[in-house]
């Protein structure tokens, strides 16, 4: 027979621990009942399951039989209220349907909470796989975002190569044309110079041969013809080194769209073929919250198309240029050909005006030498002629000397005086 208030009280002064085979922990059940009832403060109703407050009074006023109590209840011990000595009290706390009621309950909060689990794991795999396969679509899309992107870049990029070599071509051409029109525009130098040198020799011409003819006119009109080719060979050259500038920024920006849609491709070419086994994946932090893109979709085509247009136009204009040079140097080549024969045809018809004048100079030269010798014949007659008639001037000058000799009346103005 156990003695009063010993080892009963050291039994309730060590609480036993809760039966794992009926009434389930407080950790396991704290969250159920947290969820159930969230006004209910199960840290305080929980912490010692089972236990009404009538065993805490009933150990804290037990008299300190125990070695391991605290001092604070052997302090108390005088406070401590009458121990109860009733068995029965102490051990039926509770009847068996309230056991099998709190068992029932335990049994079916762990089907909730297993239902609940389970249903939370078929969630979560569900929750898992449809992720899994969204992803992949994800992936999936975005490769073939990328495919469609490099198609893209293909398609500009063998579109800004046509052109590119397109333009390269009318630029060789051009250049060509412009170096043919440099040569024709040195080459006009020679005609200009023999004209001017023409035009001075003639102002070597005398007297009345410096005359303003036929020949000093188509001279002046060469001169002016071979000028007016010059200027508009110049004007024609000043366009053409300019429209090769334009030709030079437009290949430009052609090669440096080329380079950059190069580089892109190679790029995404490259992102196209990764996968997840591929060398190289790794994790980029922050990657995903750095943008520094600069265009979209829209502004990217139209700035490769702004490219091509203004090259093909810039193309345009030197292939008219270029003809409208090949057709100048057929006009002024024909222009200054026909002046120049006019010259020539001019020069021929004065050397034949002039030989012929010439000619009929020299004959009336002749004529006028043979008459100029007639006459000194002439005159050498007439002065022989003079001199035979001296003599019979002498005789006549004698006789009238003699006859002033006649006296007084005989100075008569006779016949014989007269004559």
């Amino acid at each position: 027979m156990e003695l009063l208030g010993s080892t009963l009280t050291a039994t309730y002064a060590h609480p036993r621990p809760t039966p794992t085979n009926f009434l389930p922990a407080i950790s396991s059940v704290a969250s159920s009942y947290r969820d159930r009832f969230p006004h209910y403060n199960l840290t305080h109703s929980l912490s010692l399951p089972w236990r009404p407050s009538t065993y805490y009074r009933a150990a804290s006023s037990s008299p300190a039989l125990d070695p391991y109590c605290t001092r604070s209840q052997r302090l108390s011990e005088s406070a401590m209220l009458p121990f109860v000595s009733n068995r029965t009290t102490l051990f039926t706390r509770y009847t068996p349907d309230d056991w099998y009621r709190s068992n029932l309950t335990n049994f079916q909060e762990s089907n909730t909470s297993r239902h609940n689990s389970e249903k939370l794991r078929v969630d979560t795999s569900r929750l898992i796989q449809d992720k899994y396969q969204q992803t992949r679509k994800t992936q999936a899309d975005s490769t073939q975002n990328l495919g469609e992107r490099v198609n893209d870049i293909g398609f500009w990029k063998s579109e800004i190569t046509h052109e590119l070599d397109a333009m390269i071509g009318e630029t060789n051409e051009l250049t060509d044309v412009k170096k043919k029109l440099e040569r024709a525009l040195m080459e006009t130098e020679a005609p200009l110079q023999v004209a001017r040198e023409c035009l001075f020799h003639r102002e070597k011409r005398m007297g009345i041969d410096l005359v303003h003819d036929e020949v000093e006119t188509e001279l002046l009109t060469e001169v002016d013809v071979i000028l007016c080719c010059q200027e508009r060979m110049k004007l024609h050259l000043d366009k053409a080194i300019a429209q090769l500038a334009g030709n030079r920024a437009s290949q430009h920006e052609l090669e440096k769209d080329l380079s950059d849609k190069q580089a892109a491709f190679r790029i995404d070419d490259k992102c196209h073929h990764l996968r997840n086994t591929s060398a190289g994946v790794s994790s980029f932090r922050g990657v995903e919250r750095v943008d520094a893109t600069v265009s979209v979709p829209e502004s990217w085509a139209k700035f490769t198309d702004d490219n091509i247009l203004r090259s093909q136009s810039e193309r345009a204009a030197s292939g008219k240029l270029r003809d409208d040079i090949q057709n100048l140097l057929v006009v002024t080549a024909n222009e200054m050909w026909n002046q120049f024969n006019k010259v020539n045809l001019a020069f021929t018809n004065r050397i034949a005006e002039t030989a012929d004048a010439k000619n009929k100079i020299q004959i009336h030269l002749a004529k006028t030498l043979q008459e100029i010798f007639q006459t000194e014949m002439t005159i050498a007659s007439i002065k022989k002629a003079i001199k035979e008639k001296s003599a019979f001037l002498k005789v006549a000058q004698t006789r009238l000397d003699e006859r002033t000799r006649r006296p007084n009346t005989e100075l008569c103005r006779d016949m014989a005086q007269l004559r």
